[in-house]
């Protein structure tokens, strides 16, 4: 744990040189792959999701591939399709040609851009890493991890993404305007004759090794009732709070227990610590919460957001 927690802090080092300011964001992010997850980026044009994203690649010595989804998208445009060929003896038959879905670290930029039968076609991939193309199922590398942005603002000609694919990320992670200082750091040291350079920090194979070393991890039984009181605390059905009752008009599923589980494993290590805690389960409750929630229409209608919600519940709760 000590070693791998040392090659994550050069991770952590190597990331702020060029993604400058938003701590918060590159240790959720990397939480994220710890964990094993799949990670959607919500933000404003402009705060660098994108860089983020070509950052680890580069860092974490992952093959990557990048898709800008739009509304004329095709399902065969990122899973792949079968052509038809002809051989030397004139005897015909299909080749499947991957897509660009086949990759260690996919990034899907606006992913809510493209149709639902094209965001559909990352469900299978997102939760079993294994594609389907005319019967035959083909294995994605390994690790394998989804990471996809979203614009907040612009939502004329989007397509929500559904509840079912909302849940297939392990967490959303909000990133908001940066800091004065940090600002004034992105305006210096990016407008120069020569920009900051990152190197490989981490290989897949040590990024696997740490995945598996993170759920190994323990964790003791305040943590585990702490994580189920929160998720179950989340669910209008069953919760023991007015206020979840009040707002909320569906809450997280078991998959967000699980999620909770690893995430807070994979802070521990990031963190260098042996074990998590309560802390742990409070500082990733939003990220792994607020897109497993929804809240009612008079709740939106009297100016609640998700995020207040979720604070409230972790005061209770945790």
């Amino acid at each position: 744990m000590e070693q791998v927690g040392e090659k994550l802090g050069a991770v952590r080092g190597q990331i702020r040189q060029v993604f400058y300011g938003q701590d918060r964001v590159v240790d959720e992010v990397l939480t994220t792959l710890l964990a094993g997850g799949h990670g959607l980026l919500v933000g404003v044009p402009g705060l660098g999701k994108t860089l983020l994203v070509e950052t680890l690649s580069k860092v974490l010595g992952l093959e990557s591939r990048r898709v800008q989804f739009t509304p004329d998208l095709m399902p065969a445009d990122i899973l792949g399709s079968e052509v038809l060929e002809v051989d030397d003896t004139g005897k015909r038959g299909f080749r499947f040609v991957p897509g660009p879905v086949f990759t260690q670290l996919l990034m899907g930029d606006e992913i809510n851009r493209a149709s639902p039968r094209t965001q559909s076609a990352l469900l299978q991939a997102m939760q079993e890493n294994t594609v389907t193309v005319a019967g035959h199922p083909h294995a994605l590398p390994t690790p394998f991890h989804v990471l996809a942005t979203q614009n907040p603002i612009e939502q004329e000609g989007t397509y929500p993404l559904p509840e079912a694919q909302l849940d297939r990320f392990l967490c959303q992670i909000d990133i908001h305007y940066p800091d004065l200082s940090s600002e004034r750091e992105i305006v210096l040291k990016t407008t120069g004759v020569t920009l900051a350079s990152v190197t490989e920090k981490l290989t897949a194979d040590e990024l696997r090794h740490a995945q598996t070393l993170t759920r190994r991890i323990p964790v003791g039984e305040g943590v585990v009732d702490a994580i189920l009181r929160l998720v179950r605390n989340g669910r209008p059905e069953s919760t023991e709070l007015e206020i979840v009752r009040d707002r909320v008009s569906w809450g997280p599923g078991p998959r967000a227990s699980q999620a909770l589980m690893l995430a807070c494993r994979a802070r521990a290590l990031l963190q260098g610590r042996l074990a998590p805690s309560g802390d742990d389960v409070a500082a990733l409750a939003k990220p792994v919460l607020r897109h497993r929630m929804a809240l009612s229409f008079a709740a939106r209608a009297e100016g609640h957001d998700i995020d207040s919600t979720i604070d409230a519940l972790v005061e209770a709760s945790v």
